[in-house]
């Protein structure tokens, strides 16, 4: 699973999240979508804009965490 951390870069940006959804075009709601990991997906535009305002990388708000109930991790518990 892909988890985005939006709000630890703007706790270190000192931002909110309707000052951030306003500077990148998007609905606060949507926003709010981004940072509960409820999003399915995620424009490369938006992303950018995200990264352009936060001054950051996408990989400092994009996090790949394996999920619990993955296959590939209940293939590596059994070895």
């Amino acid at each position: 699973m892909i988890i985005v951390n939006v709000d630890v870069m703007l706790a270190k940006r000192k931002m909110s999240s309707g000052e951030l959804a306003q500077r990148i075009g998007i609905t606060q709601a949507n926003l709010s979508i981004l940072k509960t990991n409820k999003a399915r997906a995620i424009r490369f535009s938006t992303l950018e804009a995200i990264c352009r305002e936060l001054q950051c990388q996408p990989g400092d708000i994009l996090e790949y965490c394996e999920d619990e109930d993955s296959p590939l991790r209940k293939r590596q518990d059994v070895k």
